[in-house]
C-alpha cells in the first residue's frame, strides 16, 4: 500500500493542475446537482417493526383515515394570563379572540379550523357535552365529570389554555417557513396585551440546519493550534482549507441523498462535526510528515510521495476504522441511524481522499511557498547520540520509569469517572427538553404547570374487538380494557375517546401522571405491555399501545438493545484491521480496552453534567437516545486514529531495529506532538458545537469533546505507553500461523526504501531518529 500511495502523492504533486481541476469540476458539478434535487430534512425517529408502530397499523385498519403520528403537522398554541389573573377577564379573553382571528389567516391553515376556539368557551361547551354524553351511555356522573375535566383545554385555575390544529399538509416537511413565521408573528402581537403566548408541536419544527458560529469558533481554535504547530501562516491554512473541501463534498453527498431517503436535521450537523475534525487531523498528519521528509531530500515531489506513502498509510487505516465504526450503524437496522452513520462515513471518506490527493496537489502548486509566512525558527535539542529531545520524549521517559503506577492511576481515574454511567436515562428529544429560551420549551412548561406533565405524554391504547359478535359484549370489552388501564400505576386518567362505526374498534386515551421524559412513563408503558396478554385473554380482544410517546420510547429501547450487536461488529472488525496494521495481538487488545475505559468515563461525565445537572450548568434531563451508539461509533474510530498515528511510529522504529523500550520513546519523539495538536483541534471543533441551541447537540458536542480528551491524553498518551513499556517485546508478538494469514499492508513504508531517491539512501541508518520532529 505504501508504494501505491507514494506513486499517488508523487503524481499529485507533479501533475497538480489535473488534480485541482478534477476537484473543482467535481465540486461544482455535483454541487449544482445537489442544489437541484435537495429535499427538506425531517426528524423521524421511527423504527419498522416496533410494537407501537404495529399498534398504529391496527389503529389505521380500524379507523380508516388515521395518519402516521410522525407525519401530522400538529400545532399547540398555549396562552396564559399573568399570575393572579385568568383568561376569563375581558382584557385577556379579547386578546385570545384577536389571536384566533389572526391565526385563521395563517397560510396552510385548515379551511374550517374548528379547533381554533377560545379555550374558555371551548372548555365550558366541551365539559357539558362530554358529561351529558357519558351519562347517557350509562357512565356514573362522577366518572363522567372526571373524564371530562381530564381533557379540558383550560386549566383548573382558568389561567392557562390551549388551542390545537394541524396544518393542511400531507406531511410535516410540507409546512412552509412562511406559515410558521405567521404563527410566531401572531403570538408576538398577542403578547403586547400582556398575554403570554407560546407554541410547540411537530408543525412548528424547523428544518433549517443551525450552525455557523460554533463551527467558526472551533475552526478559529484549530487555526491557532496549527499556527503554533507549523510556525507558518500558509501551512496552518492548508489543513483548514482541506477540511472545508472535505466537509463541502460530504454535505453535497448528504443533499443528494435527501432525494432518495429521509435525512434528519441532525445528520448534516454530525457529518460537519466529524468532517471538520478528521479533515484537519488527516491533513495535519501528512503535512507534518512532508515537512519532516524535506529535511532529508531536496526533491519536493519525492518528499510529497514519501509523506503520502508513509503517513498516508496510517491515514488510510485510521480512516478505515472510522468508516467501519460509522458504516456499521447500518447493520443494526435502524433507518435514521443508518443515514447518520453513512453521511458521516461519507464525509470521512472525502477527508481521506482530500488528504491523499488534494493536499499534495496544493503542495505542488505552492512548491517552496508551502511553509511561507514563517514567523519563528524551530529549535532542536539533541542528546549525546544526536537524537532529538522534546516534550514527547520527556513524557515517554517519565512514564517509562513507573509504568505500573501511572497506568494504575489512570485506570482508577477513568473507572471513578465512569461510575455515574450506571444511572444513564435515555429519551428522544422533545419540546420539553428543548432549550429553555425557546417558545417550544416555554409552551411545554406552561402545559405542565396548568394540566400536569402527563398531558404532554398521552398513550393511545387501540382495542380490536372484531372477534366478538355481540355489540354489547364489544362495548363491555372496551370498558374492561379501560378499567384495566386506569388501575395501572402512574395513570392520571383513562377513557374511551373513539369507537368506530361498526363498534369493532376503540381508542383509549391514557394520560400518565408523569411527563414524556420521565422514567415512570417508560415503566407505565412496560407494565401495559406486560399485562397485555392477560387483558386480551380476559376480554377476547387484541390490544396495542401507540402514540408519539410510545413510539419514542420503543425507539429508545431498540437503540439500547442494538448496542451489544453494534459493539461486537465494530470491535471485531477493527481488531482484525489493527492486527493487520501492527502485526500484533496485544496492541489491538490494549487499544480496545483503553477505548472502553474512555467511553465509559465519557458516559459518566455526561450523565453527571446533563442528566443530573451537576454544577448547575444544565437542567437535569435525559440523555438523547441515539447519543450512546453514535458516541461509541465516532469515539472508537477517533481512538483508533490516535492509536494508529502514535503506535505506527513505534512500529516503524521497531521494524528499523530499535528495542521495545526505545521504540515507545521514538514513537513519542515523532508522533506525540502531532497527536497532541490533532486532539486539541478535535476537542475545539466538538466543544464549539456546544454553542448550538438544541440541548441534545450541546450534549453530543460535550460528550465527543470529553471523549477525545479522555482517550487522547489519558489513554493514548499515558495508559497505552505504560502498557507498552510493561509488555516490552511481547507487545509485538504474533503467532507465525496468523502472520502468514494476515495480508501485509506495510503501514511503516518499509518497501519505500527500495524506491530510487528514498531518503534512506542519503542519510545514516537511523536518520529517522535524527531528524527534527514537527515543531509545536
Amino acid at each position: 500500500m505504501a508504494t501505491l500511495l507514494y506513486k499517488l502523492g508523487h503524481a499529485a504533486y507533479r501533475k497538480w493542475y489535473y488534480f485541482l481541476a478534477a476537484w473543482i469540476v467535481a465540486l461544482v458539478g455535483f454541487g449544482a446537482l445537489a442544489g437541484a434535487v435537495k429535499q427538506p430534512y425531517q426528524d423521524t425517529f421511527s423504527i419498522p417493526g416496533i410494537p407501537s408502530l404495529q399498534a398504529q397499523t391496527m389503529q389505521q385498519k380500524l379507523f380508516p383515515g388515521t395518519g402516521n403520528a410522525e407525519d401530522q403537522a400538529s400545532v399547540t398554541v398555549v396562552v396564559a394570563a399573568p399570575k393572579g389573573h385568568t383568561l376569563k377577564e375581558p382584557t385577556y379573553s379579547n386578546a385570545v379572540n384577536d389571536l384566533i382571528a389572526q391565526l385563521k389567516k395563517v397560510p396552510q391553515m385548515p379551511a374550517d379550523a374548528k379547533t381554533l376556539v377560545n379555550p374558555v368557551q371551548a372548555s365550558a361547551a366541551q365539559y357539558q357535552m362530554a358529561v351529558q354524553a357519558a351519562v347517557k351511555q350509562g357512565q356514573p356522573q362522577a366518572v363522567a365529570e372526571a373524564n371530562a375535566k381530564a381533557l379540558l383545554p383550560l386549566s383548573a385555575d382558568g389561567r392557562i389554555g390551549t388551542m390545537t390544529f394541524d396544518f393542511d399538509v400531507a406531511k410535516v416537511t410540507d409546512v412552509k417557513p412562511a406559515s410558521q413565521d405567521a404563527v410566531l408573528d401572531a403570538l408576538a402581537d398577542a403578547r403586547k396585551s400582556g398575554l403570554q403566548a407560546e407554541v410547540n408541536g411537530s408543525g412548528m419544527q424547523s428544518f433549517d440546519v443551525e450552525g455557523g458560529s460554533g463551527e467558526l469558533l472551533g475552526v478559529a481554535v484549530a487555526a491557532l493550534v496549527l499556527l503554533i504547530t507549523f510556525g507558518s501562516l500558509v501551512a496552518a491554512g492548508l489543513p483548514i482549507l482541506s477540511a472545508f473541501v472535505g466537509v463541502g463534498a460530504g454535505t453535497i453527498g448528504v443533499m443528494i441523498a435527501s432525494k432518495f431517503t429521509t435525512i434528519s436535521t441532525t445528520t448534516p450537523i454530525l457529518a460537519t462535526m466529524i468532517g471538520l475534525a478528521v479533515g484537519i487531523d488527516y491533513t495535519l498528519f501528512i503535512l507534518s510528515r512532508y515537512r519532516s521528509e524535506l529535511r532529508n531530500t531536496d526533491d519536493r515531489a519525492h518528499a510529497a510521495g514519501l509523506a503520502v506513502g508513509k503517513a498516508g498509510s496510517a491515514v488510510v487505516f485510521a480512516g478505515l476504522t472510522v468508516l467501519i465504526a460509522l458504516a456499521a450503524l447500518a447493520v443494526v437496522g435502524i433507518p435514521f441511524l443508518t443515514t447518520m452513520g453513512m453521511a458521516a462515513a461519507g464525509t470521512v471518506f472525502f477527508a481521506v481522499l482530500v488528504a491523499l490527493t488534494l493536499l499534495p496537489a496544493i503542495l505542488g502548486m505552492l512548491k517552496s511557498h508551502a511553509f511561507g509566512g514563517s514567523f519563528r525558527t524551530p529549535h532542536r535539542e539533541l542528546d549525546s547520540d544526536g537524537k532529538v529531545i522534546n516534550n514527547g520524549v520527556r513524557w515517554a521517559r517519565f512514564i517509562g520509569k513507573r509504568p505500573a503506577v501511572i497506568g494504575g492511576i489512570i485506570t482508577l481515574v477513568l473507572i471513578v469517572l465512569a461510575v455515574p454511567a450506571k444511572d444513564l436515562h435515555l429519551a428522544l428529544p422533545t419540546d420539553s427538553t428543548a432549550a429553555t429560551n425557546t417558545t417550544q420549551r416555554k409552551a411545554a412548561d406552561l402545559i405542565t404547570e396548568g394540566f400536569g406533565p402527563g398531558r404532554a405524554a398521552p398513550l393511545i391504547t387501540v382495542v380490536d374487538a372484531t372477534g366478538i359478535q355481540d355489540p354489547k359484549e364489544r362495548l363491555a370489552a372496551f370498558g374492561g380494557v379501560t378499567e384495566w388501564a386506569a388501575k395501572q400505576g402512574d395513570v392520571a386518567n383513562a377513557q374511551v375517546i373513539a369507537v368506530n362505526q361498526d363498534s369493532t374498534g376503540a381508542q383509549i386515551l391514557i394520560t400518565p401522571k408523569s411527563g414524556p421524559d420521565d422514567e415512570a412513563t417508560t415503566t407505565l408503558l412496560q407494565n401495559l405491555r406486560d399485562g397485555q396478554a392477560g387483558i386480551e385473554s380476559q376480554t377476547k380482544t387484541t390490544v396495542g399501545v401507540t402514540g408519539v410517546t410510545a413510539i419514542q420510547t420503543d425507539v429508545s429501547d431498540a437503540l439500547t438493545s442494538a448496542l451489544p450487536k453494534y459493539l461486537a461488529i465494530v470491535v471485531g472488525l477493527a481488531f482484525i484491521l489493527l492486527m493487520m496494521v501492527f502485526r500484533s495481538i496485544l496492541v489491538p487488545l490494549t487499544a480496545t480496552i483503553g477505548f472502553l475505559l474512555s467511553v465509559l468515563a465519557t458516559f459518566g461525565a455526561t450523565v453527571m453534567i446533563f442528566q443530573k445537572g451537576a454544577f448547575g450548568i444544565f437542567s437535569g434531563e435525559p440523555i438523547v437516545s441515539f447519543l450512546p451508539i453514535i458516541l461509541i461509533g465516532i469515539v472508537f474510530g477517533l481512538a483508533m486514529d490516535y492509536q494508529v498515528f502514535l503506535v505506527s511510529r513505534m512500529r516503524e522504529a521497531h521494524v528499523h531495529g530499535a528495542d521495545a523500550h526505545e521504540s515507545v520513546v521514538d514513537g513519542f519523539r515523532h508522533g506525540a506532538r502531532v497527536v497532541t495538536a490533532a486532539a486539541c483541534i478535535m476537542i475545539s471543533v466538538f466543544a464549539a458545537f456546544m454553542l448550538q441551541g438544541q440541548q441534545f447537540i450541546v450534549s453530543m458536542g460535550f460528550a465527543l469533546a470529553a471523549a477525545v480528551f479522555f482517550d487522547a491524553f489519558l489513554v493514548r498518551m499515558t495508559l497505552i505507553p505504560a502498557a507498552m513499556f510493561l509488555m516490552g517485546e511481547k507487545a509485538w508478538w504474533l503467532p507465525k500461523w496468523l502472520d502468514k494469514i494476515l495480508p501485509a499492508v506495510d503501514v511503516e513504508g518499509e518497501k519505500l526504501q527500495a524506491i530510487s531517491g528514498d531518503s534512506s539512501q542519503h542519510t545514516p541508518k537511523h536518520a529517522a531518529h535524527e531528524e527534527a520532529p514537527d515543531p509545536v
